[in-house]
């Protein structure tokens, strides 16, 4: 029988050495996250309730209109589009192209008492502005009193 001598410092390398391959496997991930793709532009939202509308505004800097889609599909509001922005520099002897595409699309539901027929949207700026205007009648006062006979 052969006899070894008890190291605890031994498991705590091997410890050591796993958890080094977990950070090493976690720092990749996060490495190919970062890196950018040509799907990856995802528009900045800000939502704001009024007292006769809801609004949405999407930031879209240097997107055409044309590129924007706007759908309602049953209670759901969705705005998508493609960013196709290339920057070109000619200085003399210069020359330089930054481009930027990606595709993009942002759901949200509509809520019940949204007037969809009159649903509008408006672009200034680079801003984006849906507008979803609110239904007059909608009863608010939601409990009924049933009298007895």
């Amino acid at each position: 029988m052969l006899v070894t001598r008890y190291n605890p410092y031994t498991q705590i390398r091997e410890f050591r050495k796993s958890f080094d391959l977990l950070n090493t496997m976690l720092d990749d991930i996060e490495q190919t996250k970062g890196s950018s793709s040509k799907d990856d532009f995802l528009p900045t939202i800000n939502t704001r309730e009024g007292k006769y509308a809801f609004h949405i505004e999407v930031d879209l800097p240097g997107i055409k209109k044309d590129d924007v889609d706007i759908k309602i599909d049953d209670s759901t509001l969705v705005v998508s589009g493609e960013r196709k922005v290339k920057n070109e520099i000619k200085e003399g002897e210069y020359y330089k192209i930054e481009s930027s595409f990606g595709k993009f699309s942002r759901s949200f539901s509509i809520p019940e008492e949204v007037d969809v027929e009159n649903i509008h949207a408006e672009s200034k700026d680079g801003v984006l502005e849906i507008i979803l205007p609110k239904l007059e009648d909608v009863k608010t006062d939601k409990i009924k009193k049933i009298e007895i006979n």
